[in-house]
């Protein structure tokens, strides 16, 4: 006679931080993607010049970042928002926007883990979103590029 597997007490439902988290995350996804989109329409018809004309793009394939910086005149970090005026720049927006949804999904449910009183996972998602935060605003002098 053949064995019957346990049932657990695992859930197998989203909890409603779950259900926020993914919410968010979608809606930011399908926003960074759609401005990635027509910031990449606007490059390819030229509409707004590039920093780097395409005829001289493939100089620079070869370089390593600090010597394609130093040739382009480009600084690390965050500079990139005072070129975002040039088409090959403008799609830095929507890389932003994936990049950065994440930290609004977290931020977004620790009231939700408060009112829980999950303070445990509270504490780490406020600790996460800082920590992603610095690390994206090159404080430390990592990251942020």
């Amino acid at each position: 006679m053949a064995e019957t597997p346990e049932k657990s007490n695992v859930s197998l439902e989203a909890s409603p931080e779950q259900l926020i988290y993914a919410a968010i995350l979608e809606k930011g996804m399908y926003i960074g993607l759609l401005i990635l989109l027509i910031t990449y329409f606007i490059y390819i018809l030229g509409i707004l010049s590039p920093l780097i004309p395409l005829d001289e793009i493939s100089n620079y394939w070869t370089m390593n970042v600090d010597q394609y910086l130093h040739e382009a005149g480009i600084h690390a970090g965050w500079a990139w928002l005072r070129l975002i005026k040039y088409g090959d720049y403008l799609n830095f927006i929507g890389v932003a926007i994936l990049a950065g949804v994440t930290i609004i999904c977290y931020l977004r449910i620790v009231p939700t883990l408060l009112r829980n009183n999950d303070r445990v996972y509270a504490v780490m998602a406020l600790l996460e979103a800082v920590i992603l935060s610095v690390a994206a605003s090159g404080l430390l002098g990592t990251g942020g590029h």
